[in-house]
């Protein structure tokens, strides 16, 4: 399995607003999103995407252990498959998404520095 991204399709990549998890749109319309496709329902949903990821991100991170990882404990990234995530990530989630993390126990801190990250 690959991820080198081609330059030609770094404008492809997306970042999921949720974990901020970030992949080529075509992984996540095949793969879905390795930690909340079980929320989100990404794979095969290009609305979904649309609604779940964004294309504007800042700064990317890459973890391989997420377990001792101070960079993980710091992006709130403990349990989450090993890979390439975002520092921050810019966009707005639909009410719905919001209300179905929350009805799954998970509490949602958005990604983009804008509201409790301090607290979590």
């Amino acid at each position: 399995m690959s991820f080198y991204v081609a330059p030609g399709q770094q404008r492809t990549l997306r970042a999921c607003m949720v974990c901020s998890l970030v992949q080529l749109h075509s992984k996540f319309m095949r793969e879905g999103c390795p930690n909340c496709d079980h929320i989100l329902g990404l794979r095969g949903n290009n609305d979904a995407i649309q609604e779940c990821t964004s294309q504007v991100f800042e700064g990317l991170i890459t973890i391989a252990d997420v377990r001792s990882s101070w960079v993980a404990r710091w992006q709130r990234l403990e349990g989450y498959v090993p890979g390439t995530y975002a520092v921050k990530v810019v966009g707005s989630l639909p009410d719905e998404v919001i209300a179905s993390l929350e009805d799954a126990g998970v509490k949602y801190v958005p990604r983009d520095g804008s509201a409790g990250e301090e607290e979590a």
